[in-house]
């Protein structure tokens, strides 16, 4: 993992092969003490785990994926919960017949690269569990 802090606060992060992502992400907030931010990006990766909520168990349904495809869209959000950096990003990846898979991202890890950006906001956005809709909601 290699990055830059711009000068505006936006965070350039490089992903090399065997890097996780939700584990550099969660450790770059850690590191750098981000409270909020936006995170997008894309790359490649051929080891994936993606979900979908099943809002009648409230639970993640999980889909492993082993197979060479393009991170074609990686969007989601940096916040805390019980004072610890928390991630919720969704991805969709691209496979080599063309066709998309997405959801929410448990773990990717990178086969090239990947190209992600962090915008920290100013301001803290924490998480608690919402059992109701059985996810952890943000809190302001």
């Amino acid at each position: 993992m290699d990055y830059k802090v711009f000068e505006d606060g936006t965070i350039a992060l490089r992903l090399d092969p065997g890097e996780e992502i939700c584990e550099s992400l969660l450790a770059l907030a850690e590191k750098e003490k981000i409270q909020a931010a936006t995170v997008y990006g894309l790359g490649a990766t051929d080891d994936a785990v993606i979900g979908i909520l099943d809002l009648n168990d409230k639970e993640y349904k999980t889909r492993p994926l082993k197979e060479p495809m393009e991170i074609t869209t990686l969007v989601g959000n940096l916040s805390r919960k019980d004072g610890e950096a928390y991630l919720h990003a969704h991805i969709n990846l691209g496979r080599t017949d063309g066709t998309v898979l997405g959801g929410h991202l448990n773990r990717a890890v990178i086969s090239v690269t990947a190209e992600i950006f962090i915008r920290p906001l100013s301001g803290i956005i924490d998480r608690k569990a919402n059992e109701a809709i059985g996810i952890n909601q943000m809190i302001f």
